[in-house]
């Protein structure tokens, strides 16, 4: 007989973390998350989120086997934003079992329309600041790092539980072997030119004063992400938190300003895809090997991710992105990657998708985020 059960201790969290590790034992991609980063972001007091909002994991068990996992979300600042009572679910997983599935999407949605929720949305983990989105085309690669991953028969059985499209979310691949002649450097030189007549110059982040250069990069991201679908500001604590996690992977080379007259109009960040590394972490346990895995591994990393790339209102449209991306491609050529992803750019988001289609991206993965009334 199938039950629920609140994740309500130390061994039942590392249960609920483990679970993800047996049920894709045997897929080829499959990147193991880091078992502490889960733990912490999971636990009150060890993550900023929970100092605004709350969540609830649940388990699902048969006899004493674990079959399934989902956490039930209330962000409170994600409704204060937005002027909505809405309630999330995330870190849903469980076997290819309709009942099963529709046991964990059910006690979530009950969770959230206890807290007063009138729609629920998923999968976020816990927001959209973290990883969030259910794949639904491109399983035939492993994910890139900070990209969500799971098995082709999700979809099917969220649908099947009621939960219809809210929007989808599109990752493009750059291959560098599509940019190697010379009117590249050419386009980007002109480019940096033309910006350069509009006072608007480029640097790279100030690794040396990385505090206060965190500060200012939070406010663009608040700002230049505003309008997104989903979105919620990180606060100063989350910001910093994810910038400190960040800074252990961190190229200067790949995470650039655009300075208007010495204001900050604009950023991007592209980072190296430490998933080619982490997936060889056997259940995301960094003792007793898989640090050296991580720290002797970057070498052989020939992946990028790109990140964020935001740029304020009133600059946009005045090829700031292009310079972006043109650099992060000229970067990696230079430094031997062979490729890179850009994610995640919403569906509707018309002048970013034609910017990625203009340097001749390739759309490969497209995830989902459902919703449903309570």
């Amino acid at each position: 007989m199938k039950r629920i059960e609140k994740v309500s201790s130390s061994r039942q969290l590392k249960l609920f973390i483990d679970f993800v590790h047996d049920l894709y034992k045997e897929d080829p991609n499959y990147v193991p998350e880091l078992f502490i980063a889960q733990r912490d972001l999971l636990t009150p007091g060890k993550h900023p989120f929970h100092e605004h909002s709350t969540l609830q994991l649940f388990l699902a068990y048969e006899g004493d086997k674990i079959i399934g996992r989902i956490a039930a979300i209330l962000n409170n600042n994600y409704n204060a934003f937005n002027g909505v009572q809405e309630g999330f679910f995330g870190f849903f997983d469980c076997i290819n079992d309709q009942a099963t599935a529709d046991l964990l999407l059910n006690e979530a949605t009950s969770w959230v329309k206890q807290k007063g929720a009138t729609k629920i949305l998923g999968p976020v983990n816990p927001s959209t600041n973290e990883t969030c989105g259910m794949l639904i085309e491109g399983f035939d690669s492993p994910p890139v790092v900070m990209m969500t991953y799971n098995a082709a028969y999700y979809p099917a059985l969220v649908e099947q539980a009621g939960f219809a499209k809210n929007v989808d979310l599109i990752a493009y691949k750059l291959t560098t072997a599509d940019y190697t002649d010379q009117r590249l450097q050419n386009i980007t030189e002109a480019l940096k030119k033309r910006l350069s007549s509009r006072n608007i110059t480029f640097r790279p982040v100030d690794l040396k004063n990385f505090k206060e250069e965190v500060a200012k990069l939070r406010e663009i991201y608040n700002s230049a992400w505003d309008k997104n679908l989903g979105f919620v500001p990180m606060t100063e604590k989350e910001f910093a938190y994810m910038a400190k996690d960040l800074k252990l992977i961190l190229d200067k080379d790949f995470c650039m300003v655009a300075e208007h007259e010495g204001k900050i109009v604009g950023f991007s960040l592209a980072i190296p895809d430490i998933n080619q590394i982490q997936r060889t972490v056997k259940r995301g346990r960094l003792l007793p090997t898989g640090i050296f895995k991580l720290l002797f591994g970057r070498k052989k990393i020939n992946n990028l991710r790109v990140l964020a790339l935001g740029i304020v209102e009133g600059y946009r449209k005045t090829g700031i992105d292009m310079y972006f991306y043109r650099s992060i491609i000229e970067n990696g050529i230079r430094k031997n990657f062979i490729s890179a992803e850009a994610s995640w750019i919403l569906e509707h988001n018309v002048p970013m998708n034609k910017a990625m289609i203009s340097i001749n991206g390739k759309p490969y993965k497209k995830y989902r985020i459902y919703e449903k009334t309570t």
